[in-house]
């Protein structure tokens, strides 16, 4: 049985996360992606990664998300950033951190590095996603489709089973929150894992994350039948075995 914790952020508002507490070790905070949550197959894969390894680990469910409090279309990029990088100062505290993100995750871990760039000692992102609300969706929506968005507020965007409300408001903050134009010094291990089968992501976008990063080591692994999320056993079974790489 997983055991979930609230954070409050007021009296009113709460995020929901997992933890594994260790005192004066490393911590694996992963960061889930664009309306997923915190009951997948990633994070228990990486808490018990974390328990095995004797690392502290932190995954939290963003605002409008899994059983966070707040509405999806009320929020964004930055209250996501914020709200994960509240939790790190929380519960991670001074340890030291390896970043794991998955999709959007991604994006929201390179918006840490601007409050904990001397703590992040690692970065593995997982079909890597920044910057993908202006290249991804806005770019390639029709006229009609944009003029609802701007006209209403909102539109439902069907994709596969799922309905995404995509907000303008949130399409504006994307803007605010660009990353592939930034240059960071850190020497740390950087790799990015990518399926090529990724029909929501092109691979394109890990190579764009690895070259922000002029001094890391980088890395980056196709798995050549994998697709977006990444979740079954054989392709959790690689990733965590890149984890281990970078965690030592």
């Amino acid at each position: 049985m997983t055991k979930f914790h609230y954070y409050k952020l007021s009296k009113t508002k709460k995020i929901r996360y997992l933890k594994n507490y260790q005192k004066n070790h490393d911590y694996i905070v992963f960061l889930h992606g664009f309306m997923s949550d915190l009951e997948g197959k990633k994070p228990k894969t990486f808490l018990s990664f974390a328990k095995k390894n004797k690392l502290g680990f932190l995954a939290l469910e963003y605002s409008g998300h899994g059983k966070s409090s707040g509405k999806f279309t009320n929020s964004n990029i930055s209250k996501w950033t914020k709200e994960t990088s509240l939790l790190i100062k929380r519960i991670v505290k001074k340890n030291r951190i390896i970043l794991v993100g998955s999709s959007m995750g991604a994006w929201i871990s390179l918006n840490q590095f601007k409050f904990f760039e001397k703590q992040i000692i690692g970065f593995l992102g997982i079909g890597s996603a920044p910057e993908f609300l202006e290249n991804l969706m806005w770019k390639k929506f029709s006229n009609k489709i944009k003029n609802e968005i701007i006209k209403k507020g909102i539109y439902n965007l069907k994709h596969g089973d799922y309905i995404y409300p995509i907000s303008f408001q949130l399409i504006k903050d994307g803007r605010k929150n660009k990353v592939l134009n930034k240059k960071f010094k850190s020497k740390i291990k950087v790799t990015m894992i990518h399926g090529k089968k990724d029909e929501v992501v092109p691979v394109s976008y890990s190579r764009k994350v690895l070259k922000i990063f002029k001094n890391a080591k980088k890395k980056l692994v196709i798995i050549n039948s994998g697709d977006h999320s990444l979740s079954k056993p054989k392709w959790l079974k690689l990733i965590k075995k890149e984890l281990k790489l970078i965690t030592n």
